[in-house]
């Protein structure tokens, strides 16, 4: 099975979530709870998106993290390579010397290199922007119960006028 670390799952749900207010100052607690991510997590997480150029950190009262270029220059691809290093399905097409010891005369070699290739620019093709446009309702914030009721209100009303 291939399969992403927590990690990096967390990291494309937190800067997912972010991507969706990309004008917005985000403090660690605030998306730790947004994004459903234990907070000592997230805030591991945070840092290494920062360190990775994906973040901007910013101190005093008002700051938090934000998106340190627009959403739509952001890759699933960098979010994963910022939190695991580079994407290798194997060890034999990672950078430096593998572990395996059938790595030179192996005649799949060649293919894995493809195949992680093309899985490699198919997270390259994925921004931050696109997967901030399909955003599942459970991650969307509640309603103002206020307002909620009085968009209600004008449903029924188009309702009745109809």
């Amino acid at each position: 099975m291939i399969r992403l670390s927590k990690l990096a799952d967390y990291g494309i749900v937190m800067m997912t979530n972010m991507a969706r207010h990309p004008q917005r100052q985000h403090n660690a607690a605030e998306i730790a709870a947004e994004s459903h991510i234990p907070l000592p997590t997230a805030s591991k997480i945070l840092k290494a998106l920062a360190r990775a150029g994906l973040l901007a950190s910013h101190r005093g009262a008002k700051g938090g993290y934000g998106l340190a270029r627009d959403a739509g220059a952001i890759t699933v691809a960098q979010v994963i390579v910022a939190l695991e290093g580079p994407i290798a399905l194997t060890s034999c097409i990672e950078d430096g010397p593998g572990d395996c010891g059938i790595e030179s005369l192996c005649p799949a070699r060649a293919n894995w290199q493809r195949i992680n290739d093309a899985i490699r620019h198919a997270l390259d093709e994925i921004t931050m922007a696109e997967m901030a446009d399909a955003v599942p309702s459970a991650f969307m914030p509640a309603l103002d119960p206020v307002a909620a009721q009085a968009g209600a209100g004008r449903a029924s009303l188009r309702t009745r006028e109809a």
